[in-house]
């Protein structure tokens, strides 16, 4: 009979998981290379006021999207203040390169040794990208008062130091996936924003004394977006696949048949469609700041154009922004979800492993159809992330919470890492019969 358990089953999960010596290790692994990443995110580089950095942030939204890229560094200016974003950066552009460029579509068909080799490429191509947005950080502080120092000698060792802050923090990511759990980049990410929750709950303690029912109503559409966003995140489309095999036996030769499916995820561009509607969306307003007249002179063209691309603005001028947020996010999932499933190029890879869909036939038509389904799919998977982009808006609207600000993409990698890390954890116990997080 089996014994029955006294503790709740994810305690019971999480002391099973310490008491296997390996995953034990992988974890403290883990959790060692993040509290090295957060010694490293509070060195702080010379001639930077923090007062003025942190009234910098307080009216610019672009910065708060880097600095959760950068896991929290950017908000300390610290030598690890453009994380990895240079590096997923690179990764994206890397994404869309390879099915354009016909060398690198034949380098990434090379197996393992030409996945290596795009990896290499995305390394070599985070240094010049960490270079520009370290230089650009540093103008566009110096232009605000952040920064004072202009000489050409500081400059560059605070660019050179930032590139290796990036570079440190991509190789402590690939620690992880390698000697611990889960995805190392996402984890970096993720533990960066998760060390902002203290601040934030610092602040939902000052506006729990002036709107406690705004609060209250702000959380509930906080817990709703999380299990929103696990919904889809786990939701997909099983096409069944069969595959038809010879196997010799007893010096005759007999036919097998397996069945198995293919799980068409509905989100499968992730949160990378996010990325790429923010950075449109908040580019005019951060150019235009460049040209606006300062606080108390005549607003001009410039100035409109900040108000009109302003994240934080008031109904109706608020509209216009997250509507063409809402819009970018939409076509983007599109286009980006197109891009990876012509990569992974599953008929010719279905057709070379004896695989077919039954009903379907083996070429052109099963492309045609998985065309279909992953097209049909993608308009739900496109609508959640949209849906997703505007939650901060619709909540500041509704509760009239100012003091905290609810991040689309934040929601999204925090949610996502911990369901990847618990189904990680989940596949080691369960190779060693153990109960897991998940049932």
């Amino acid at each position: 009979m089996r014994q029955r358990q006294t503790r709740p089953r994810l305690l019971q999960a999480m002391v099973n998981a310490f008491h296997l010596p390996d995953l034990r290790r992988r974890i403290l692994i883990t959790l060692g290379i993040l509290v090295i990443f957060r010694f490293v995110a509070h060195v702080p580089l010379p001639g930077v006021d923090a007062i003025a950095l942190q009234q910098l942030f307080e009216r610019n939204a672009l910065l708060g999207m880097l600095d959760m890229f950068s896991g929290g560094a950017l908000r300390y200016y610290s030598v690890a203040a453009l994380g990895v974003y240079p590096y997923i950066t690179a990764s994206i552009i890397m994404t869309l390169l390879v099915p354009v460029i016909p060398r690198l579509q034949a380098i990434s068909q090379e197996g393992e040794a030409g996945r290596n080799r795009i990896n290499q490429i995305t390394h070599w191509l985070t240094v010049p990208l960490a270079g520009l947005s370290g230089y650009g950080q540093l103008v566009y502080l110096q232009r605000e008062g952040v920064v004072g120092s202009t000489a050409a000698l500081p400059m560059i060792a605070m660019v050179v130091s930032m590139i290796a802050g990036t570079l440190f923090c991509v190789w402590l990511g690939e620690l992880i996936t390698q000697y611990g759990i889960g995805n190392g980049i996402s984890i970096i990410i993720f533990g960066g924003i998760v060390a902002g929750l203290w601040e934030m709950a610092g602040q939902a303690s000052f506006e729990a004394t002036s709107n406690p029912g705004g609060l209250a109503v702000y959380i509930l559409i906080a817990l709703a977006t999380v299990a929103f966003i696990v919904l889809f995140i786990e939701a997909h489309r099983r096409v069944p696949v069969q595959y038809a095999r010879s196997v010799f036996r007893g010096g005759r030769m007999y036919k097998q048949s397996g069945s198995t499916h293919i799980p068409l995820r509905v989100n499968t561009a992730g949160m990378i469609p996010l990325i790429f509607a923010m950075s449109i969306v908040l580019l005019p307003g951060v150019v235009a700041t460049y040209f606006a007249n300062p606080a108390g002179a005549d607003p001009n063209l410039a100035n409109h154009i900040m108000n009109l691309f302003n994240p934080n603005a008031a109904l109706p001028m608020g509209l216009f922004y997250w509507g063409l947020f809402f819009l970018l996010t939409f076509g983007f999932a599109f286009f980006y979800t197109m891009v990876i499933f012509q990569q992974q190029d599953l008929p010719n890879v279905l057709q070379q492993q004896g695989g077919f869909i039954p009903g379907i036939r083996p070429g052109k038509q099963t492309a045609t159809y998985l065309n279909y389904v992953i097209n049909r799919i993608t308009w739900a998977g496109a609508l959640f992330l949209a849906v997703v982009a505007i939650i901060p808006f619709v909540a500041r609207e509704i509760s009239n919470v100012q003091m905290i600000q609810l991040s689309s993409m934040g929601l999204l990698i925090v949610v996502g890492v911990a369901l990847d890390t618990m189904k990680q954890l989940e596949a080691q116990l369960a190779m060693r019969r153990y109960e897991g997080f998940i049932r």
